[in-house]
This record gives C-alpha cells, structure tokens and sequence, in this order.
C-alpha cells in the first residue's frame, strides 16, 4: 500500500506554530538502536522542505508502529540531487552514508546517526538523525573554543577528501557536542579538498588522531570490515584512494596547508 504524505513548508510551521513541530521540538532523543531502525523504516508522518541549498533536502517526523512522534532526522533523496560535473549522478547519498561509516570505523562520533533509506516521499536517500544547534554555534564562533574538535574534523575531510566544509556544516548541538554534517562532496578520486578549517596548516597532527589511523589501518580484519562496508556505495578506485590518503597523512604527520587559489575554499563557504 502506498503510504500519503503531508508536506509542511519550514517558515510556515514556524511562523504558524503548528502544533505537529512544536510537539517534535520537545521530544527526547530515543536510544541509537531505536532511532536507527526509525531512521531506515519508520513511518514519515509529515515533511518539510528545508529552504537552502543546492540539492533537495527534507526534514522529516518519524514515527513508531503505534504512530506515536519519536524523531525527527534530515531526508535527502537521489532524486532531489543536482547534477555535477566531477561527481557522478545519483551518488552523494551514498557519499552521506559511507562518511558516517568511515567516523565510526575511527571510533570519531561526530557525524549525526545516518542511515540509508529505501522508502520515503521521493524514494532513496540518506537520512540522518537531526541535531539540535545552539544559536550561532558554528566554525567561525568555534575557532578558538574547540580547537582539538576542528583539528580532528580538519583530518577526517583530509582523508574522506571533503570538497564541501563550509562554516555551517560543522557546528554546536544544545548537547554541547560538536557535530559535522553534509558529507555529500566526499571520496572523489582526484584531489578536492576544500574547506574552511585552513586553521592548522603546518602543525603536527597531534598524536592521539595519528594512533587511531594507524591502529585501524595496521588492522587487517578492521580495514576488510571498511571496504565491504563501503564497497555498495563508493566506486572501487574511490575506496582504494581513501586509503592510499590515510597512508600518505600517516606519512607526512603535519596538516597541508592551501595550494593557493580559491579552490581551496568551498562555494558560498558560509
């Protein structure tokens, strides 16, 4: 049976206090195991366009069997994708997934619960738990607080080759963590990195990060547990890249700095 949605646009549930938002804003975060199985198949009760950005992206009240509110996460499906030139079509979901597997493979929780969803309002795409942002908590406020969160986010787009760390893609949730999201510009083949975090050019990678790569790399039965995972989603040349770039880094142990030029800055970097 095909399931109806309701489509609520952002501003006007806003303005409107719609009683259905108001209701999810209050909701408690549910356990991991929970809000994964919510994430991958629980009901979408009602939806929202987010009014930004490039590719269609929703934001979605998911619901239990009874039909009761228990979470709210971020919806991007293939069909709401822009096209690109360096990127092939129909992948960045994709890219969103394998990005959340290769944080949790180094043990870094810093990418919002995601998942891949087969069903929605416009068919797959990845979802992602929605976290809750402080007012005006992002990058360009972080800088000098949370340094030791930046650098290891400034390593994890080094090696997951992130061509898209704007200022508002990394941010602090009202839990007091540091989160990054939008992954979608990530694993391409050739070299794309380009982001915000120029902050530690030059420096050391401090040690900590460097045995975490080190150790899930020298781990043979680990590295194979990656490349199955992402093997349904990344080209085959992409997932050899990743590691070749986490074997260079492991070589160099310094941060790069910028090549020169605005490539090394993403598009409307705010």
């Amino acid at each position: 049976m095909q399931r109806r949605y309701r489509i609520r646009r952002m501003q006007t549930a806003a303005q409107s206090g719609d009683p259905l938002w108001t209701q999810i804003g209050k909701l408690d975060p549910p356990p991991d195991g929970e809000r994964l199985r919510l994430l991958e198949c629980g009901e979408i009760a009602a939806y929202e366009l987010v009014p930004w950005g490039s590719n269609y992206t929703f934001l979605v009240a998911l619901a239990d069997d009874e039909g009761e509110l228990r979470a709210t996460g971020i919806y991007k499906p293939r069909q709401g994708e822009a096209p690109l030139w360096d990127f092939p079509d129909g992948t960045l979901y994709r890219r969103e997934y394998a990005a959340f597997l290769l944080s949790r493979w180094l043990g870094w929780d810093f990418i919002p619960q995601t998942a891949i969803r087969q069903e929605g309002p416009y068919g797959v795409g990845s979802i992602q738990a929605y976290v809750e942002a402080e007012n005006d908590a992002h990058y360009y406020n972080l800088r000098d607080s949370h340094a030791p969160e930046l650098r290891r986010m400034a390593l994890f787009d080094l090696i997951a080759n992130n061509a898209d760390r704007k200022g508002g893609h990394l941010f602090k949730g009202v839990d007091g963590k540091v989160y990054g999201i939008d992954h979608g510009l990530t694993f391409n083949v050739q070299p794309k990195l380009r982001t915000v975090i120029w902050d530690f050019a030059g420096e050391p990678i401090p040690e900590p990060l460097l045995h975490d790569l080190e150790t899930r790399l020298a781990d043979d039965v680990a590295a194979s547990g990656l490349r199955a995972q992402l093997a349904p989603l990344l080209d085959r040349r992409e997932i050899d890249r990743l590691f070749l770039r986490v074997g260079r880094v492991l070589a160099a142990r310094v941060f790069p700095g910028p090549s020169g030029g605005y490539h090394n800055v993403p598009w409307g970097f705010v």
